[in-house]
């Protein structure tokens, strides 16, 4: 935390942390957009959407405020959530998130029934969808999903989880420039990989993605 920096108290988490879709969702946000401190209790996350910090406070029961911090390079604010749960904190640190994680995160254990509320989490967070006509062939509709991180070794961990439950490849690029890895993929995976991530209607997402899924399905005559 940075120096003179006030935290809004949260209050104390008494219970252990009990999985859920909606825990599993946040902690998918956590892995790409969180922020665990060294002093072994504060969290952050910082979103550019308020209402991924809506989600975030809700999946989690937080009653900490939603603040801005002024960016040092671009003098741009930026909203954020950060509390202190020592529960929680430890409960991050089990399954494998750290603090200064970005580029040395690998596997997160999650559990099976929650692995694509975890995914929809981490797209959300630092995933992306993309679509547009291909105009080397008539009528072809190109759409893709895809995952970020910095770390290798956690883009092969999804890849490999999703490679089992899905028994889809995707493919791995990486940009130099931004040391960042992708995972992506088109179309008929994509497709699978979305309706896991989005079973049903009403699932805690940040609702703009999901619209843009939605309109580009249409085009194609695909639905979720």
């Amino acid at each position: 935390m940075s120096g003179g920096e006030v935290i809004r108290k949260q209050s104390q988490r008494k219970t252990p942390i009990e999985w859920s879709s909606d825990v599993a969702y946040a902690i998918g946000l956590l892995v790409t957009d969180g922020c665990l401190s060294n002093d072994g209790r504060h969290i952050d996350l910082t979103s550019a959407d308020l209402e991924q910090l809506h989600n975030f406070k809700k999946c989690l029961s937080l009653k900490a405020p939603i603040s801005y911090k002024k960016s040092g390079f671009t003098g741009a604010k930026h909203a954020r959530v950060q509390f202190s749960d020592v529960v929680l904190y430890r409960f991050l640190l089990s399954i494998g998130l750290t603090p200064a994680k970005t580029k040395t995160i690998g596997a997160v254990s999650i559990p099976d029934i929650y692995f694509f509320d975890f995914l929809r989490g981490h797209h959300d967070g630092d995933g992306s969808f993309y679509s547009y006509w291909d105009k080397r062939w008539k009528s072809s509709f190109m759409f893709y999903t895809a995952f970020t991180s910095a770390s290798s070794r956690h883009i092969e961990w999804l890849r490999s989880e999703i490679e089992k439950k899905l028994d889809i490849k995707g493919y791995v690029s990486n940009d130099p420039k931004k040391s960042v890895y992708q995972l992506k993929y088109a179309k008929k995976e994509s497709l699978k990989v979305l309706r896991k991530m989005y079973p049903k209607k009403k699932v805690t997402c940040l609702s703009r993605k999901r619209l843009k899924i939605i309109v580009a399905l249409r085009t194609v005559g695909e639905e979720l």
